[in-house]
């Protein structure tokens, strides 16, 4: 079945991308983009004393990426529809098929043979539905399969934290109009207004068991309208671990659509989103380069992607492109540790290292404290948040949170905005976070300890040991009167 995702992004942040890719000349035209609305509504009533028909507005425009129209600026006109090797247009060829291999080591791979790296390239074994098997040789493999990729490992020598996860179930539906007395709205959703989360919880009966589990483990509401009546609603969870069910977010949008008394007429799509957020980083030394997910490079608090790696395929593009140019002395282990170190750079790791503990805070919550926690983040100037839910070089307003010193001024302005009872979790979490996983959350906010190892490339030492000795040791040997006669066996 076809897959049917849904790309919401911040207006100035796609604007970044634009700039980007008309850089170097792949410019991404304004079909991309299907619907933009000029605000973002939330809704957090129902603790902390904020009334539950409370709506918090942002300032800051939103819109949907129509996936089908990128993927065509993205592919080459011949290529959209493969059926030829390359012809036309192509810069590459395309073939349809899966890799057979499963990384049990670095750089070592079961079966046997399917894929096998030299001192010049690599060569893996592809196999087609039916059977056929293709042999590709390529002077560098870059894995975009995605988190749970088969030939990227991930680091099992520094201590990391598994991932958490972002379940979602997505209706895109065409909504009954004929009883809403204000066709500007849907329920209390505003149609000109993009609704990043509604996390109240009060179309659940009081003291009911759904009521309780909803408080646990808590969901939202994501609401994109598009044209007429036509609107994609998505019931998530924003991150868990173990995750939150689909059957449990599916039943809580029924739920919370018939206390709003929206109709859903048609159902267009069905959308079952599955994010790993966090977890290790890609083990180093390997020659298979991961990029997205299969890096890692999801935001590990929110779950946000796409901008990210995008703006991060121009950087890694430049590291593959540099070590290629350099034909006849081409290194593919300098080659692969460049394109890693252009995703995760120290300072990059480090910005992360900070963002995997705001998804630890925020998996721990229940439902009165995620309201609290985005109440009072939200509630910053929109540069310190903006740059939080982007977190990438690059990205606007990435500036507030790539040093030390930046992210230490973030945290103290957001605890000091958030309810006294939220504040102090965050505050005793720091601590035992700080004590049970070590350097990486004190590294990310002091200079005291240092930048996290990165990915650069360093020149393996020939092991020759000491030669003046190995040299005295061979004289001495040929100088001497000793001699024994050692039988051989051949």
């Amino acid at each position: 079945r076809r897959w049917a995702p849904n790309y919401g992004v911040w207006q100035d942040e796609w604007q970044s991308i634009l700039l980007l890719y008309s850089s170097f000349k792949q410019p991404l035209g304004a079909s991309c983009v299907d619907r933009l609305w000029e605000v973002t509504d939330c809704f957090f009533g129902g603790s902390f004393d904020i009334p539950v028909e409370s709506r918090m507005r942002l300032d800051r425009p939103y819109c949907r990426v129509d996936r089908d129209a990128l993927r065509r600026q993205l592919s080459p006109k011949d290529e959209i529809e493969v059926k030829n090797d390359g012809d036309g247009n192509a810069n590459y060829r395309v073939i349809r098929s899966n890799h057979i291999s499963k990384a049990t080591a670095v750089n070592i791979y079961s079966p046997a043979g399917s894929m096998v790296h030299d001192d010049s390239g690599s060569t893996v074994l592809l196999q087609s539905k039916d059977g056929d098997v293709t042999q590709v040789r390529a002077k560098l493999i870059v894995d975009c399969t995605g988190h749970e990729s088969r030939i990227v490992l991930k680091d099992d020598r520094v201590k990391s934290i598994p991932p958490g996860f972002q379940i979602a179930y997505g209706v895109l539906a065409k909504v009954d109009e004929s009883s809403i007395p204000d066709s500007d709205y849907a329920g209390p959703y505003y149609k000109e207004a993009m609704t990043l989360f509604d996390y109240r919880t009060d179309h659940f009966p009081e003291g009911s068991k759904e009521l309780s589990k909803a408080e646990k483990s808590p969901t939202f509401m994501y609401a994109m309208p598009l044209d007429g009546n036509r609107i994609f609603f998505e019931e998530t969870s924003l991150v868990a671990r173990p995750a939150v069910s689909f059957q449990e977010c599916k039943e809580r949008y029924l739920t919370r659509m018939e206390h709003l008394g929206i109709t859903i007429t048609e159902i267009e799509e069905e959308e079952f989103c599955y994010i790993p957020m966090g977890g290790p980083l890609p083990a180093q030394d390997q020659r298979v380069v991961g990029f997205g997910g299969a890096a890692a490079m999801v935001h590990p608090s929110t779950g946000y992607h796409l901008c990210r790696a995008m703006m991060a395929s121009g950087s890694v593009a430049e590291a593959i492109r540099k070590e290629l140019a350099n034909d006849k002395n081409f290194n593919p282990d300098r080659a692969a540790a460049s394109a890693y170190n252009a995703i995760w750079s120290p300072t990059n790791i480090a910005q992360r290292n900070f963002a995997v503990f705001g998804g630890e805070f925020l998996m721990k919550q229940n439902v009165e404290g995620l309201r609290g926690f985005f109440d009072g983040f939200f509630k910053l100037p929109l540069e310190l948040w903006g740059g939080f839910l982007a977190g990438w070089p690059g990205l606007p307003n990435n500036e507030n949170h790539e040093t030390w010193w930046a992210r230490l001024k973030f945290g103290l302005s957001f605890v000091s905005k958030l309810p006294p009872q939220v504040a102090l979790d965050m505050l005793v979490s720091i601590a035992t976070y700080s004590i049970t996983e070590g350097v990486p959350l004190p590294q990310s906010v002091t200079p005291l300890l240092g930048l996290p190892d990165g990915y650069e490339y360093k020149e393996k030492s020939a092991a020759v040991g000491d030669v003046a000795a190995k040299s005295e040791a061979m004289k001495m040997i040929m100088e001497s009167k000793v001699e024994e006669v050692v039988p051989v066996a051949f």
